[in-house]
Formats: structure tokens, C-alpha cells, sequence
């Protein structure tokens, strides 16, 4: 960027021309609209394409639009077919047009077949390039094969095994392959219990069958058995990537795919949502407090204490619920584990209670000479931990249920419990025993 600076914008061609796609994207996304703009008339076009596919979509949606058609369908041609699908909905509508009439037939049904699924489903990760070969092939043959290929399709280290009509047989690795006897048949090494993932599978599934099994590659199977694509690592990654910044950015209602750069107004209309939310929760907690304010007028070191009680469960929550949700999210947690679960976070709910119950209270009777506060505060220390605990399991298990991704709206849930039961109980039990 210090060359952008200097204004020596042929030097900032010669250094895009040299970088890979991905490295662009990153500068792209890091940079204000501006310079952006700038960055991107200086990249060379033969590198669009493959950029568009690395951005994220209100980038992409951003240069698409200063771009020319022709320079959009020049720049869409080379993709591979699970790429063109990523930037296909953002392209305008006469483009997209032109894009598939310009396909062959093999290449636009392709396309069509990617865009039928969901995105975040196996078929809509899946790629086409892939190598079949039949049960009773001898070795010899498919070495054969794949030296007058001349070249395989990157991130393959396994051969997929169909029968003549198509139907999926299982796979042979290539290190079996090139080690065994040339006169082997291909039935005879291939292995039959190989893990194939449907259509259907969602991403996140798919990702954590990578992540348990190690795998490099996957076929993806249809309804009916039938091979129609293949995953491999490279397009797992993005996956657990988007998955890991979804968790972080949703938490305070952001999207991923938020540009760090855009204007004012819409960044402001995006987390206006989200802070009248909080707004409304923290109003709740406030409420409760006010229920209270003859005892506090009568007692000020309660309203010293009180953020002690409510941070005390918030943090408590905040663990439980986030074990919670990366068990739901992992499929560790179903309706045959979860209340075994509960009971355990409800024992360490009322364990670390009972131990910084003692710990609070006794620094709340030295600091305020008061022994029977000190025994307040450690009893509703007590009583918001393990309501913490209940809250931090069951939010997230409910919102699952409700079909609401429990990373978005369980901290937010969480907070107005542990708030709301920490004030109700050190007050409530501060104008019982103390007033």
C-alpha cells in the first residue's frame, strides 16, 4: 500500500500481476472504497475472476457493479464450475444470460446442477473434477489411464469406483494404486467403506467428517448412489473459516460478509437493529433494579455490589452457552444427551457457586464491616450461577428447536437472565434480612 501511496501505480501493477488471486481479495477487503476501486482497475483482468470468487459478497457486489459486462462474462469464462456458482446470483441479470448461453451444454448443466442446491449444502460445495474408473480395470490399465491424462485434478489422491451405470462402488487411493501389482484388479484394492457424503449434507457436516476423518477428498453422491461431484479440502476450509467468523460476528449481530468500509449510513442501519435489542434488555434489567430503590437508597454499598453478582453469571452463562453451541454445532448434542449434560452444568454451576459465594462474601464483610452482607451476596451468588447454568443449556437447545441459530440470539437471551435473576436475587434477599 505504500506504493499506492507514492503514486507509482505501474509498480503497483507489476506487484498485482505477480500475486495470487486470494492475496488480492485481501487487499481488496482491507482497503477503503477509494482505494479499492483504485487497486482493482489496476489488477490485470485475466485475475477478476478468480478474485471475485475470493471476496466476500458486499465487495463483490461492489466491483461487479463498476465493472463492464464484457469484462464480467470475459472474467467468468476460466472459473471452475463450483466458483462460477459462488458469483453467478451477483451478477446482473443480462450478464448472467450471456454466461450461459457462452457455456457448453455439459458445463451449463453443471452449473444448473450446483445452483439447485442450498449453498451451504455438499452439492452446492462440490466440484466436477473428478476421475471415475470401473471395478475391473486391472492396475496396469489406470496407470495406463491417467499418464496419457498427462495431468489429475488438484487435491486428488483417490480414484472414485463406478459401475457402468454410474452407481458409486467406492474409491482407490493413489499411493495403493502406484504400489500394487500391475496385474491386480481395481476390485481387488479398492475400498468399499469409503465416506461418500449426499447432496443434501449440509456444509458444516461436511466439514466436521474432514475434520474426524482426515480426508483430502469426498464424492458426493445423489438419491440415487450416483457420483455427481466431488469436495475436497481446499473448499472445507472456506467452510470452517466462514463457520468460525459467523460464530464471532453474530454474536453482536454482524454479518461476515459485512464490508469493513461501507458507507456510514448502512454499517449504522445494520447495528441499529441489534443495539435497540440491548437496548430493550438492558431497560429490563434497569426495571428490576428500580423495584428495589427504597433498599438501595438505604443500603449504598449494595449498588457497589451489584455488578459483581451480574458479571459473576454472565461470565458463567457465557461458558456453558458456549460449549452448548459449538456441541450443536458439532453434533456432539442431541435429545438423547442433553440432560445428562444439564445435570453436569448444573453440578459445576452449584460447585463454582458454593466456592465463590465464600470467597465474594468474605471480602464483602471485610470491605464493608458487614457480615450479613456478606452473606447476602454469596447466597445470590449462588442462586445466578446455577440459574446461569440452567440458562447457558436450555437457550441454546430451545432456540435450536425454534430453528434460530442459537450463536445469534443466546448471548443476548442469556445476558437479560443472568442480569435480571442476579439484581432480582441480591436486592430481593438485601430488603427481606436486611431492611
Amino acid at each position: 500500500m505504500a506504493l499506492l501511496e507514492s503514486g507509482t501505480l505501474s509498480h503497483v501493477r507489476e506487484s498485482l500481476a505477480g500475486m495470487h488471486a486470494a492475496d488480492i481479495a485481501l487487499i481488496l477487503e482491507s482497503l477503503p472504497t477509494e482505494d479499492r476501486l483504485t487497486i482493482w482497475e489496476l489488477t490485470p483482468k485475466e485475475l477478476y475472476g478468480d478474485t471475485l470468487a475470493h471476496v466476500n459478497e458486499s465487495v463483490r457486489a461492489q466491483l461487479i457493479q463498476k465493472m463492464a459486462a464484457q469484462d464480467l462474462i470475459d472474467a467468468t469464462e476460466k472459473l471452475d464450475t463450483d466458483d462460477l456458482a459462488d458469483i453467478f446470483e451477483d451478477l446482473p441479470h443480462l450478464v448472467s444470460r450471456e454466461v450461459l448461453e457462452s457455456m457448453d451444454a455439459d458445463n451449463r448443466e453443471r452449473l444448473q446442477q450446483v445452483l439447485a442446491y442450498p449453498e451451504d449444502s455438499a452439492g452446492g460445495l462440490m466440484n466436477f473434477d473428478f476421475i471415475t474408473i470401473r471395478p475391473d480395470l486391472l492396475v496396469e490399465v489406470v496407470l495406463r489411464y491417467l499418464r496419457f491424462r498427462g495431468e489429475i485434478p488438484p487435491s486428488t489422491n483417490k480414484l472414485f469406483v463406478i459401475d457402468r451405470t454410474g452407481l458409486f462402488l467406492g474409491e482407490v487411493m493413489l499411493g495403493k494404486l502406484l504400489v500394487s501389482d500391475p496385474e491386480t484388479t481395481i476390485s481387488e484394492i479398492m475400498n468399499r467403506s469409503a465416506d461418500p457424503v449426499r447432496v443434501t449434507t449440509s456444509a458444516s457436516e461436511v466439514a466436521g467428517l474432514f475434520e474426524r476423518r482426515d480426508l483430502i477428498s469426498t464424492a458426493v453422491l445423489n438419491e440415487e448412489d450416483r457420483i455427481v461431484g466431488r469436495i475436497t479440502i481446499d473448499d472445507v476450509v472456506d467452510v470452517i473459516r466462514e463457520d468460525a467468523e459467523h460464530a464471532m460476528m453474530s454474536r453482536v449481530g454482524l454479518s461476515e460478509e459485512d464490508d469493513m468500509f461501507a458507507p456510514v449510513f448502512t454499517s449504522s442501519r445494520r447495528r441499529a437493529v441489534w443495539l435497540g435489542i440491548n437496548l430493550l434488555t438492558a431497560l429490563l434489567a434497569s426495571w428490576v433494579i428500580g423495584l428495589f430503590d427504597k433498599t438501595i437508597e438505604h443500603i449504598v454499598a449494595l449498588a457497589i455490589l451489584m455488578p459483581v453478582v451480574a458479571s459473576m453469571g454472565g461470565i458463567a452463562g457465557s461458558q456453558t452457552l458456549t460449549l452448548i453451541v459449538r456441541g450443536l454445532a458439532l453434533k456432539a448434542i442431541s435429545e438423547s444427551n442433553a440432560r445428562s449434560i444439564m445435570r453436569k452444568e448444573l453440578a459445576v454451576g452449584i460447585l463454582n457457586g458454593l466456592i465463590w459465594a465464600v470467597v465474594v462474601g468474605v471480602i464483602a464483610s471485610y470491605w464493608f464491616d458487614s457480615r450479613n452482607l456478606g452473606i447476602i451476596i454469596g447466597l445470590a451468588i449462588i442462586v445466578n450461577l446455577v440459574c446461569a447454568a440452567m440458562a447457558g443449556t436450555l437457550i441454546p437447545l430451545a432456540l435450536k428447536r425454534l430453528n434460530i441459530d442459537p450463536a445469534l440470539a443466546g448471548g443476548v437471551v442469556l445476558t437479560t437472565v443472568t442480569d435480571v435473576v442476579g439484581f432480582f436475587a441480591f436486592l430481593g434477599l438485601a430488603t427481606v434480612f436486611l431492611l
